[in-house]
């Protein structure tokens, strides 16, 4: 070997190690930045007095907050508000009528271009059971039959199709019964039993629909916070059980389900998945996860935690586009900011 070629071949090797300590620098400083998924941004401060354990509702792109508790100054509201979620404003609407108390912790779905509140609790800690219908093209409430199943609070709702769906809450004792709601059914007959949930009693949990199909979770039944996840598809009238939300098999896809359970938490759909959000578990919460209906899995790993106040007791609605989390309460502490969820984007840690 020549002179030339050994100082070629020593060259090459210089720049080789050279690169290989450039890509080693590289990806060092690669590990100094972390990511995680989702960005909540904030939005345009609702309106109306801060609150917890409003009821909500989405009819088309508007949000809908109303009634709830605002502290011990002003109680207990009927006021209703509507969040126009292109615009990105407020506007007050037509509270409830006279005949309808001041409620907290009642239960909001829609069913077509309405809305619906029921249940709920007034200011003399009375237990509610009256049905209001809120139609937004005429700003107006009329009165529907009162739930079946009793009064209570904290409730589990959802719309699906031509019909609503209440059930679970709390009224003295915990509940776990069901009914279906028909606005266009006659007086006296809006209300039919649906029978066929194997779950726990619970009051505080949450739903999301998602293809016409509702997912139950989450809540608390006698000081215990349950973990069975359920899935009702209103077509066959089926509650089917799903895997549990917490670590009690010997499957290894649970083994990371360390912090889904939860009461009071608020939940929303976006582009096919539930998002679950906010609650108590102990203390107040602020990581979310992702449901999958396809995988029957949930993921929470590097997801960018909620960026509000944690709190409980909030309301949530989503085009299944957009997902939202809006009102609240900690304590004795009480919120009016609105926050939208950027499920895709990444925020630097």
């Amino acid at each position: 070997m020549n002179v030339m070629t050994c100082y070629s071949v020593k060259n090459i090797v210089e720049k080789l190690f050279l690169l290989f300590m450039m890509g080693f620098a590289f990806c060092a400083c690669g590990d100094d930045e972390s990511y995680t998924l989702g960005v909540w941004h904030r939005r345009s401060d609702f309106d109306g007095l801060a609150r917890g354990s409003a009821a909500g509702f989405t009819i088309a792109d508007k949000g809908y907050v109303c009634g709830g508790y605002t502290g011990t100054t002003y109680k207990r509201v009927t006021d209703l508000w509507e969040y126009d979620i292109q615009g990105g404003y407020w506007t007050q609407c037509a509270s409830m009528p006279d005949a309808a108390t001041a409620r907290t912790g009642a239960s909001g779905f829609a069913i077509g271009e309405k809305g619906y509140i029921t249940l709920g609790q007034d200011n003399s800690s009375n237990y509610l059971a009256d049905t209001w219908e809120y139609d937004p093209a005429t700003d107006t409430w009329t009165q529907k039959d009162d739930y079946k199943g009793g009064a209570r609070i904290s409730a589990i709702a959802f719309g699906i199709g031509q019909y609503g769906y209440v059930g679970t809450g709390y009224n003295g004792n915990y509940q776990k019964d069901f009914y279906r709601f028909d606005p266009q059914a006659a007086a006296g007959q809006q209300w039919e039993i649906v029978n066929g949930f194997g779950g726990q009693k619970r009051q505080g949990g949450t739903s999301f629909v998602i293809d016409d199909k509702a997912y139950i979770c989450c809540g608390v039944n006698n000081g215990s916070y349950v973990y069975d996840f359920w899935c009702f598809d209103p077509s066959t009238g089926v509650f089917t059980q799903l895997r549990d939300i917490a670590d009690t098999s010997d499957d290894d896809y649970d083994d990371d389900y360390t912090s889904i359970v939860r009461a009071n938490a608020v939940s929303f759909v976006i582009d096919g998945k539930g998002y679950l959000v906010t609650g108590e578990y102990g203390s107040l919460l602020s990581n979310y996860w992702i449901y999958d209906p396809a995988t029957d899995l949930w993921e929470g790993e590097d997801l960018t935690a909620f960026e509000g106040s944690v709190r409980k007791n909030a309301v949530a609605f989503s085009t299944g586009t957009r997902g939202f989390v809006v009102t609240g309460q900690a304590s004795s502490s009480y919120y009016d900011d609105t926050w939208e969820l950027s499920p895709y984007e990444y925020e630097e840690e």
